[in-house]
């Protein structure tokens, strides 16, 4: 079993999904249930499933919570892109957040890899 308060890519995805709530704090009223809930949702999956991967007792057990992690990173990936189309964010903080999230996508897919 792993301490996930240890690991940095919980850290890292926890730090991330502060990040997400800041954003889409200025999305407009009309998303409130739309992308601004997608993108929370998404973001609180990464950390949560990475912890709880944590308690597994196998490292297979623990690799599947980190593909399902992943899985929660893509879709935000997917969310960050077209609330970019949708001018709810600029391109900038856009740039920004998907190298943040490409970063821990990497290290994730990595640290996986050392699991078999």
């Amino acid at each position: 079993m792993h301490r996930f308060k240890d690991l940095e890519i919980w850290k890292r995805s926890r730090t991330f999904c502060s990040e997400i709530y800041s954003v889409t704090a200025s999305f407009p009223d009309s998303e409130k249930f739309g992308l601004t809930n997608q993108l929370r949702r998404a973001s609180i999956s990464v950390p949560s499933n990475i912890a709880e991967g944590c308690s597994r007792k196998s490292n297979k057990e623990f690799s599947r919570f980190l593909e399902i992690a992943i899985g929660s990173m893509y879709e935000l990936e997917t969310q960050l892109l077209i609330s970019n189309d949708m001018q709810f964010i600029s391109n900038k903080n856009s740039e920004l957040l998907l190298k943040k999230l490409d970063s821990i996508v990497k290290m994730t897919s990595k640290f996986k890899s050392t699991l078999r």
